[in-house]
């Protein structure tokens, strides 16, 4: 297999993309004529009322569902026309997965969570780069402990360094801070940032708490399906505003 490059300038585009779901007589369209170019190297946070397509939005642009028409692009790689298993095989070398559920692995150390993108795709954990995110994410000396000995703050700390052991182009996380408390839920956020700053990585992340969406560089604000909004340097005072005009 071919390894393929993307381009180190943009990190994702959408272009015009368009997502419905069959559903009766009448299909859903969970997207409308939703464009986007995040810069490499970006913090973005999608926010929206509760069905104006966020999740949809993160998964589209994942490839973990593909658009009804329109292009997403990873780097410079159109993925909106690859086959499953193409997608399968791009995705465990080019994207990172944070979930609100750590979907750890109970009979693997943190270790083994960590390394199993880099062994999926057929080739050794660079142990270096393990020791690395383990400390950068505050996990040191935890290597060896099996998931059900850690809290829900360290297990969400395992998937932020799965999701990035491979140097993925782009990390999507789905309410990564949904199931913890807010303190917990905080340091989980600053070691997400921290970490991705350090390392130059593209985050884009879906949340419903403007606190979290406060951390990113920019808010894209869904209704309907349809992008209507966005605010650069956020704060949580702005962001709260724009939410409740939304849902006016």
């Amino acid at each position: 297999m071919t390894t393929q490059t993307v381009d180190t300038e943009t990190a994702v585009r959408l272009l015009d993309v368009h997502k419905s779901y069959p559903d009766g007589p009448e299909p859903v369209i969970a997207l409308r004529s939703v464009s986007l170019s995040l810069r490499a190297g970006s913090f973005t946070a999608v926010m929206g009322p509760s069905g104006s397509g966020k999740s949809t939005l993160l998964n589209t642009a994942a490839g973990l569902d593909t658009p009804t028409s329109g292009q997403v692009l990873i780097g410079d790689v159109d993925i909106s026309t690859m086959s499953a298993d193409q997608l399968t095989r791009f995705r465990r070398e080019h994207v990172g997965f944070v979930f609100q559920a750590y979907n750890l692995i109970g009979h693997l150390t943190v270790a083994e969570n960590v390394q199993l993108p880099v062994r999926l795709s057929g080739r050794e954990p660079d142990l270096a780069r393990q020791a690395e995110l383990l400390a950068s994410v505050g996990l040191t000396g935890m290597a060896d402990r099996l998931p059900g000995e850690l809290s829900g703050g360290q297990a969400q700390r395992v998937a932020i360094a799965r999701a990035l052991i491979n140097r993925p182009t782009v990390v999507f996380a789905d309410e990564p801070t949904g199931a913890l408390d807010s303190r917990t839920g905080a340091q989980v956020l600053q070691v997400l940032r921290a970490t991705a700053e350090r390392l130059g990585q593209t985050v884009v992340l879906v949340t419903h708490d403007p606190q979290v969406a406060a951390a990113a560089d920019r808010v894209l604000f869904l209704a309907d399906g349809r992008l209507v909004d966005q605010l650069d340097a956020p704060t949580t005072e702005q962001i709260v505003g724009r939410m409740v005009a939304l849902g006016r």
